[in-house]
């Protein structure tokens, strides 16, 4: 990374001074987004940096961080829960959801700092005029529409979701839902929504922290039964680079903390609506929020 920044109200002595630090993230547009936030962090307090943001998938990008090929990245919860530790189910509370991951990660030498309020959670969603033709307001509802009407509960979702235990089988499973194959679609995240609100799929899989739902006026439905996991985002760090630049967390905790969703539905929009650069986005946010200031 190469941003001409320094530090505001973090970084100040630049107690990363010689580090040497590579960020990750997986490739859609939030995790870009706070990839790029947590690089121009390290910037700010004096560490080279570089990037290895957008890796396809979530294995990838966590074990990275896990082997040491990357040294951070920002991580949810509710995947490190469900996805890398291999638990079946979530914890409702969002803070001990965090605090059993911190503690079951650290012997594989990974090592949480403190989380942020955004809660990028699943959904399904629905165009307007589908909500007013089908009345339904929560996963319970998708879930009787679909024994009722079996066409009528049509899915557009991700690949990973079809086949996630806390996405498309475990939901289904959790609310007696049974959706015909031939009415569920996989695609690509991007094209989820813009089918959602053309109604081309009755229901599409969309994340809450999406800036998209609200610029397509997309209605989401209730998760009644507290299915999915909380995904509150926070950094995730390799032990042994902690070890060696404890300063990280000091850097980044006042960051997370300003993190929620109503912030990552803005800086998302910006990106998928506006049509902004994701790196540019979280830039602007840093300076704006007095993180860093232009050098």
């Amino acid at each position: 990374m190469t941003d001409d920044v320094k530090p505001g109200s973090i970084g100040r002595g630049e107690p990363l001074k010689g580090a040497h630090l590579t960020v990750t993230s997986k490739s859609f547009t939030e995790q870009l987004i706070l990839g790029a936030i947590m690089g121009i962090a390290f910037e700010a307090a004096g560490a080279e940096v570089i990037d290895r943001t957008g890796i396809q998938g979530s294995i990838g990008s966590r074990e990275a961080v896990r082997k040491g090929d990357a040294d951070a990245g920002y991580e949810y919860t509710g995947t490190a829960w469900i996805t890398y530790l291999g638990n079946s189910k979530p914890i409702p509370d969002p803070r001990e959801q965090w605090e059993a991951v911190r503690k079951d990660d650290a012997r594989n030498g990974v090592t949480w700092l403190q989380p942020a309020e955004l809660n990028n959670t699943y959904a399904l969603a629905m165009n307007q005029e589908n909500a007013k033709k089908y009345g339904t307001k929560t996963l319970s509802d998708v879930a009787k529409l679909a024994k009722s009407d079996p066409g009528a509960a049509s899915l557009c979702v991700e690949v990973e979701f079809a086949n996630r235990a806390d996405g498309l089988p475990g939901m289904q499973r959790a609310y007696g839902m049974n959706v015909p194959a031939r009415d569920i679609t996989q695609m690509d995240t991007g094209i989820i929504y813009t089918q959602a609100a053309k109604g081309s799929c009755t229901y599409g899989e969309v994340y809450t922290t999406d800036g998209r739902i609200n610029s397509m006026n997309l209605a989401v439905m209730d998760d009644d039964k507290k299915f999915f996991p909380n995904y509150n985002a926070a950094p995730m760090i390799n032990t042994k680079t902690l070890k060696e630049w404890p300063a990280i967390a000091g850097v980044l905790d006042p960051v997370t903390a300003r993190l929620d969703n109503a912030v990552a539905r803005k800086l998302n929009a910006k990106v998928d609506v506006d049509g902004e650069d994701p790196h540019q986005v979280a830039r602007d946010w840093m300076v704006e929020e007095g993180f860093v200031e232009e050098a």
